[in-house]
């Protein structure tokens, strides 16, 4: 990452309401961070008022292009482009999240069809998995109603509050 991205970085993130004003050190940290940990794929720094911004890495080697996007905002801006880039349009996909610390579990029972696969549609308050936490079974449901587009877990996996589970298209 050149040093004007870095820069322009910077401002990014210096925008985002209800988070304190982020210097050039704490973003070149946090660039560093995603180089140096090949497991970390994203990081999110979160203001007030759920706004936000989430820095990801593009490609799977630990020095590969760095992208930014603010949340809730139809414009994402790859961090790694050199000249003044034109926003992209961000998908209009909203996310159903873990309330719990737990287990997340696919299906009711082990061997059984997945509640939601992709392509699926739900409906509000619909079961679209299982959150095991303290050895009780935690049935979770869709907030809204729309098609499946990703499944962020697999089965089995620890969760924690908050994580996304599922990202879904209102309008598909």
């Amino acid at each position: 990452m050149t040093p004007e991205e870095t820069q322009r970085l910077a401002e990014l993130l210096a925008k985002v309401p209800g988070a304190k004003a982020f210097e050039l050190k704490d973003v070149r940290r946090l660039v560093d961070l995603l180089r140096q940990t090949p497991e970390v794929g994203s990081i999110e720094v979160k203001g007030m008022f759920g706004t936000g911004v989430v820095i990801t890495r593009t490609s799977s080697s630990g020095g590969g292009a760095i992208a930014v996007a603010v949340p809730d905002r139809p414009a994402a801006v790859p961090a790694a482009a050199t000249e003044a880039a034109t926003p992209a349009q961000a998908p209009t996909l909203k996310e159903i999240k873990s309330p719990m610390v737990g287990t997340f579990y696919a299906a009711p029972e082990p061997g059984a069809q997945p509640y939601v696969a992709p392509g699926q549609r739900v409906t509000s308050g619909q079961t679209v998995c299982i959150v095991e936490a303290m050895k009780i079974m935690n049935e979770i449901e869709a907030e809204l109603s729309g098609v499946i587009r990703e499944v962020c877990v697999e089965d089995t996996q620890p969760v924690e509050y908050g994580q996304v589970l599922f990202r879904v298209d209102p309008n598909g």
